[in-house]
C-alpha cells in the first residue's frame, strides 16, 4: 500500500451531553428509559502529504445556549495533535447542523467541502418548519453562504474523490445533504459516518435517530456505510461515547480528549 495515500485518523472529543432518554436517541424509544450520553467530535485525517479536518464543532456560546458542555475547544484539540487550524487547507463539512460547522471561521485558509443538496436543504422550504430547522443556526448558514460568494466552498454532487485515499459519499436521511467520509488507513477503508448514525446502536439495531428528514433514506444509508468500509468495526458513528472506549488514546496526555481510529 502506498503510504502517501494512507491516512492516520483521529477523533477529537470536544464536548458532551448527559442525561439523555432513550426516546431522544431512538424513534419509538421508551421516554422513561435512560439513553446513551452523546459525545461531540471533530475528526482529523492525516497522511504524509495531506491533512483533512472533518467538521469544526459548535461555537461555545451556541453550545452553552443549547445545554452542551464544552470540554476542549476543537482548535485546541487539533493543536494537541500538531495541527494549526489557521493553516488547514481542506475542511470537510459533513452537514450544516450547529455542532458540525460552528467554528468554521477558525480555518481562514481552508476550502470547505459541502454537498450541493445540503446547502439547498439548509436554505430551502423545509427551514420554515421548526422540526427541520431546529438543529441549524441561521447565522451560521448565512455565514457559509457568504463563504460561497468568496469562492471558498467547493460543492460536490454525490460521491467524490478529494484525493487518493479520501472520498465523500452522500448519505441522506438525517439531512438531505449529509456526507460520510471514506478514508484509506493501515487497517483498511474506514468510514466516518458523522450523523448518518449517531450511535453504534442506531445502525447496529436498525433504530433511527429522531432528528431526521427522511427515515427510509437514513435506514438505506446504514447499508451503504457498511458497503464502503472494509470491516464493520471500521464504520465510526458521529456521537457515540463508546468511540472513546473502543479506540486507544492518541498519545500521552490525550486520554479523554482524542483517540486514534487508525
Amino acid at each position: 500500500m502506498d503510504n502517501s495515500n494512507t491516512y492516520e485518523v483521529f477523533a477529537i472529543r470536544y464536548a458532551t451531553l448527559s442525561g439523555r432518554k432513550a426516546s431522544e436517541n431512538f424513534i419509538g424509544g421508551d421516554p422513561h428509559e435512560a439513553g446513551s450520553d452523546l459525545d461531540y467530535f471533530v475528526w482529523l485525517g492525516r497522511s504524509a502529504s495531506r491533512t483533512f479536518v472533518i467538521d469544526t464543532g459548535f461555537d461555545a456560546g451556541v453550545g452553552a445556549r443549547r445545554g452542551r458542555k464544552t470540554l476542549v475547544p476543537p482548535e485546541q484539540g487539533l493543536a494537541r495533535l500538531g495541527v494549526d487550524a489557521k493553516t488547514v487547507k481542506d475542511v470537510i463539512v459533513t452537514h450544516l447542523h450547529y455542532d458540525h460547522v460552528g467554528n468554521f471561521g477558525l480555518f481562514p485558509a481552508a476550502t470547505f467541502h459541502l454537498q450541493d443538496d445540503e446547502m439547498a436543504y439548509a436554505t430551502g422550504r423545509h427551514m420554515a418548519e421548526k422540526f427541520f430547522s431546529h438543529a441549524y443556526e441561521v447565522d451560521e448558514v448565512v455565514a457559509m453562504v457568504r463563504e460561497v460568494y468568496k469562492g471558498r466552498v467547493r460543492f460536490h454532487d454525490g460521491d467524490a474523490e478529494l484525493a487518493p485515499g479520501v472520498s465523500l459519499h452522500r448519505i441522506a436521511g438525517h439531512t438531505e445533504g449529509l456526507q460520510a467520509v471514506r478514508i484509506r488507513t493501515r487497517s483498511g477503508w474506514m468510514v466516518l459516518a458523522s450523523d448518518a448514525s449517531h450511535l453504534y446502536a442506531n445502525m447496529g439495531e436498525k433504530r433511527p435517530f429522531p432528528i431526521v428528514c427522511d427515515v427510509p433514506k437514513m435506514v438505506a444509508g446504514w447499508r451503504r456505510l457498511a458497503e464502503l468500509a472494509d470491516a464493520p468495526g471500521l464504520v465510526v458513528p458521529g456521537h457515540d461515547p463508546l468511540v472513546m472506549k473502543r479506540f486507544p488514546a492518541a498519545g500521552a496526555g490525550l486520554e479523554g480528549v482524542a483517540v486514534r481510529l487508525a
